[in-house]
């Protein structure tokens, strides 16, 4: 187990660089319970982008503009929304010429969850065919995605984790963490991506002592194959994405800063940049008990050193936290090429859903010059 309680997971508070002003916060309260990420102070700090264990000065805005963003169009979502909400993945297309894959079927059933200033949030129950598992997943469609000049355009896809036990909920569609309206606004000032937001469950069971940490842990519903393999398939069934890995980023925080790290080294065929915020690194659930092997392969404290990723991160910690900042910059430090690994202090941050939301705008801006944008043939 860590040294802090669980589900409080080591959040390191980094010193530095990226002005990260919103967090994605994956955890749900504001008071430092256990589930809160830390905030991230609008201030800037410094960063350290590592390739194996050497450290270079990260950009303090990312920012890159997104390709076809513009003003948004229709807000309604261009999927079912009424219905049933559930949903089965469908398999992965083959691969073609050209940029975009349309979505490929079958279309799933999707429930209103939520209005929001910029859409609504659907929800729909997925039920994996490669994993067995069955869990809510909610989308976010950008105004654009329904706006009639991008009927031939993908978009690229953003999955975000939360903080806490994350059963039968997910942080990031609440209105403590506005992340949706932020986007839609940046892609109108063509400073981020309009991207398509995936947001699903994570645990099937709010006990903490079956937290099954994004993972397909022996003798446990394979969370992981859902995750990694199902997923994936359901958004591509149901939209217009950008073809291969470039468009499909992760992001979550403290334990959804966990999953985000550790599916992003385990899987970067699938996807190709990863923002955890204020996260732990160290798979510490009761389930692992007797299989340390398993536990060992599913890892980000191992993964991050093996140099087997070509995929680009960002790490943050709360600067309020000695301890997480301790864990984190030393999980940085390990990292080894190909992959990149940049890290990001948040002045005076706390491991808070207030301070997550202070980040929202720059990590979007640092996936945004990470990840391709919409596309078009």
């Amino acid at each position: 187990m860590q040294p802090q309680s669980s589900r409080f997971r080591a959040v390191l508070t980094g010193a530095t660089a990226l002005t990260l002003a919103a967090a994605l916060a994956a955890c749900g309260s504001t008071d430092g319970s256990k589930g809160d990420s830390a905030k991230a102070g609008a201030g800037k700090g410094t960063a350290a982008a590592t390739g194996s264990s050497s450290a270079a000065a990260a950009s303090s805005a990312p920012g890159s503009s997104a390709p076809g963003s513009s003003a948004p169009g229709s807000p309604a979502p261009g999927s079912p929304t009424a219905g049933s909400t559930s949903a089965t993945a469908a398999p992965a297309p083959a691969a073609g010429s050209g940029k975009v894959l349309m979505p490929t079927g079958p279309q799933a059933a999707f429930g209103k969850a939520r209005d929001t200033a910029a859409g609504q949030i659907m929800m729909t129950t997925l039920a994996g065919p490669k994993s067995g598992v069955s869990g809510k997943v909610w989308v976010w469609l950008p105004p654009e995605y329904n706006d009639p000049k991008y009927a031939k355009t993908g978009f690229p896809v953003l999955t975000l984790y939360a903080g806490g036990q994350s059963a039968g909920y997910n942080t990031w569609t609440d209105n403590q963490l506005p992340i949706q309206e932020v986007d839609a606004d940046l892609a109108k000032q063509g400073k981020a991506h309009p991207f398509i937001m995936i947001m699903p469950v994570q645990n099937l069971d709010s006990n903490e002592a079956k937290a099954l940490e994004c993972a397909d842990i022996p003798g446990q519903p394979k969370i992981g194959t859902w995750m990694a393999e199902d997923i994936p398939d359901f958004v591509r069934a149901n939209f217009r994405t950008v073809k291969g890995r470039d468009g499909w980023g992760l992001m979550g925080a403290s334990t959804g800063a966990f999953c985000s790290a550790k599916l992003a080294l385990q899987h970067p065929d699938k996807f190709k940049a990863a923002v955890p915020i204020d996260g732990y690194f160290n798979p510490d659930s009761p389930l692992w008990k007797g299989y340390e092997n398993d536990r060992q392969a599913n890892s980000p404290d191992l993964l991050v050193a093996q140099g087997k990723a070509d995929v680009r991160m960002l790490a943050t910690a709360g600067g309020a936290n000695a301890y997480e900042m301790k864990l984190v910059k030393a999980w940085v430090a390990k990292a080894a090429p190909p992959l990149t690994v940049e890290y990001y202090e948040q002045p005076g941050g706390k491991h808070l859903t207030t301070d997550f939301k202070k980040m929202i705008p720059d990590t979007l801006q640092w996936l945004t010059k990470n990840l391709a944008g919409p596309q078009s043939d």
